[in-house]
Formats: C-alpha cells, sequence, structure tokens
C-alpha cells in the first residue's frame, strides 16, 4: 500500500512543454510518417492539433493557450494510434489509452498536488465468488486516519466508467487529490472512499464482445452482487467505518453512474448519499430502468439523490428523461447541469460539487 505518485519531471524541451502562456508544444519523431496529428480531450472532446516535421523528422505543434486542468492526448501518426513515448504519463484504460498533461492553475487548482496533508491510497485484491475471477479495489484513507486510531470515518463508494479499471479514479481523476485538497481547505469532511471494478461480467469491457441490453443488465446485476455480498464487507472488515444511510455515500460516472442510480434507487436503505455523473441510465427508458419507485419510502431514506451531466454529453437527454420522471413520481432530485461533454474534466469537477454536500447531518 502506497501513495500514487501522479506526476513526472520531464526534461526541458521533451513532449509534451507547457509554456507560461499556457499553449502547450507536442513533439513526436517518427521520420518515415506523411501525417502526424494530436488529439487533445477538453472539456467538449477531443480537438485536433495538426503537427508540422522538421528536417530531423520529429512533428511538432502547439495549442492555443489552454485553461489551467488536466488534459489527455493521443497521437495519430498515419492513422495509427501511438502513446507519446516522450511522457510517461499515461490514462490507463481496458479500449482507449492515452497520455496526460496538467497546465497548472494561479492559484492551484484542485486535482494539482499541493503542499498539504496527504492520505494513502490502499490498493486490494481478492478473488471473486460472483465473477469467478481475480480482481482489485481501491481505498482512500483522508490524512488523519493513521493518527485517529479509534475515530470510524463515513464511507463513499466511487464508481468508475466503462472500459475504466479499478484505479480510474485515481490514475485519470485524481480524486485521491481531490479529497486531499478539499479536506485541507476544510471544504469537505474527512471520509473513506472505496473504489472497485465496477463489472459483473469479467469481459464486459472488451473491444470484441456485445454490449447489448441483456449483457449490460447481466453486467449490472453482477456489480450490484459483488459489491453488497464482497467489497462492502471486505471494506467494513478492514477500514473504521461508520454505519448506516447517513454515514454512507454512492457515486459514479457513465457506466458507474448507471449502476450508482439502479443501487440508489432500486435498492434503498444502505446509502443516504446518491450521486450520478453523465449516468448511462439502465434499461431503456427511466420507466425500465426504476419500475417500483416509491417516494413516499425513497425519500425518507436518501438524504441526497444528484443527478449531474453536461449539456453537450450525448446522455443529456435520458439523464433529463430520468430526472423529469422521479420527479413526476414525488422523489426529491437535485439535478444539475454543466458546461462540457463526457469527458473527465466534467467528472472531476462534479466530485469536487458532490463531495461538499456529503455527511453534513
Amino acid at each position: 500500500m502506497a501513495n500514487i505518485a501522479t506526476s513526472a519531471p520531464q526534461a526541458k524541451g521533451a513532449a509534451p512543454e507547457v509554456h507560461p502562456d499556457r499553449t502547450i508544444t507536442f513533439r513526436f519523431r517518427d521520420v518515415n510518417a506523411k501525417s502526424v496529428i494530436v488529439s487533445l480531450s477538453d472539456q467538449n472532446g477531443p480537438v485536433p492539433i495538426p503537427m508540422t516535421r522538421d528536417a530531423g523528422g520529429v512533428w511538432s505543434g502547439t495549442t492555443p493557450p489552454l485553461a489551467p486542468d488536466r488534459y489527455s492526448y493521443v497521437i495519430t501518426s498515419d492513422g495509427e494510434t501511438r502513446l507519446d513515448p516522450n511522457n510517461p504519463i499515461t490514462v490507463p484504460n481496458l479500449i482507449w489509452q492515452g497520455n496526460a498533461i496538467t497546465v497548472p492553475g494561479t492559484p492551484p487548482e484542485a486535482w494539482e498536488v499541493q503542499n498539504v496533508p496527504h492520505g494513502t491510497v490502499h490498493h486490494h485484491f481478492y478473488h471473486s465468488d460472483v465473477s469467478g475471477d481475480d480482481r482489485d479495489f481501491y481505498v482512500y484513507t483522508p490524512p488523519s486516519y493513521e493518527s485517529s486510531r479509534r475515530k470510524r470515518y463515513p464511507a463513499l463508494f466511487l464508481l468508475h466508467g466503462f472500459s475504466d479499471m479499478a484505479g480510474g479514479w485515481t490514475d485519470v481523476g485524481q480524486a485521491h487529490v481531490i479529497l486531499d485538497n478539499l479536506i485541507a481547505q476544510g471544504k469537505i469532511l474527512d471520509m473513506v472512499v472505496v473504489m472497485p471494478l465496477g463489472y459483473g461480467l469479467t469481459d464486459f469491457a472488451s473491444p470484441n464482445r456485445s454490449r447489448n441490453s441483456d449483457r449490460a443488465r447481466l453486467n449490472e446485476e453482477g456489480f450490484r452482487k459483488g459489491l453488497f455480498t464482497e467489497v462492502m464487507p471486505r471494506a467494513e472488515r478492514q477500514y473504521r467505518l461508520l454505519k448506516g444511510p447517513k454515514n454512507t455515500a454512492i457515486a459514479g460516472l457513465s457506466m458507474g453512474g448507471g449502476e450508482t442510480l439502479d443501487i440508489g434507487i432500486n435498492y434503498p436503505g444502505t446509502f443516504g448519499y446518491v450521486g450520478g455523473m453523465s449516468s448511462a441510465i439502465p434499461g431503456k427508458d427511466a420507466g425500465s430502468a426504476f419500475p417500483n419507485v416509491d417516494a413516499t419510502n425513497l425519500n425518507p431514506q436518501i438524504k441526497l439523490l444528484w443527478i449531474a451531466c453536461g449539456t453537450s454529453d450525448g446522455l443529456i437527454k435520458p439523464n433529463r428523461e430520468a430526472v423529469k420522471y422521479l420527479q413526476d413520481k414525488g422523489v426529491k432530485v437535485e439535478p444539475v447541469e454543466t458546461v462540457g461533454a463526457h469527458t473527465w474534466m466534467v467528472w472531476r469537477r462534479n466530485l469536487i460539487e458532490f463531495t461538499q454536500k456529503l455527511f453534513r447531518g
């Protein structure tokens, strides 16, 4: 168990290079390439950055000034996607790999490592009888956890999206860095955050396997069973967690957002705080996703039902429909719409906002 590294030094002139004016210059050596492009993902999706070749076969391209943020990118050389060999910071993913780079803010943004007390990210491995495989989950403990041997903590179960791995929220989302900074600023309460692998079917995130509605349902059912019978009991045994819905939250993005809403709405009583981010609403529509909604039962048990989505996200329509369906049933919902598409830039900000609402009484 150890703190996860979030950045690495780069030699002067290595690609990519962040300039004082917040532009980035990318460089990639390929003497035989006819065309090289960098695709940089901002809050609205990929933006192509054309590159030009010098006499030595080094391609380079510079972005316009960028807003402070953590950007992901891929390099395409003659139609083939490549990782940047000059940048050790990668975006781990089961299907779509890439690199990452931070344009720093002044003052630093919440996802930038700062001189504050740091929590610890623990990595656990176990055999799942539900899915029949060996898998992992991560747990963040706040800076006070080791020194407060008797104190118990509320818990947030934080779910990744489709194609991510169990470390998605730390490797890409910088969740542990965000939590450190928000705790230091007094904006959130100390909490333990459990980040499980989000697949009920072991091959659901395979690029060549079907993700039709039947397989999606089986994936969701398997994940739900594994969460309730394997991950949560392990976390409760190994960490000093406060019990009961008022001390337990669940949130997730995309596929994990759909799993969050399924569990929080259809199986109330465990999670008092429920946060969906750009949720892939389970089922064909909100009615099939949440068929037995009973506001008189749900409202007293959920202190916060928070459903967020970017206005440029392809999932904004089903999220709006789900909010309306639940509200028509009398369920108390806090809908949030932000600028942005289906990107980590949106979800990092979602996490910042959601965690500030947790465990406040």
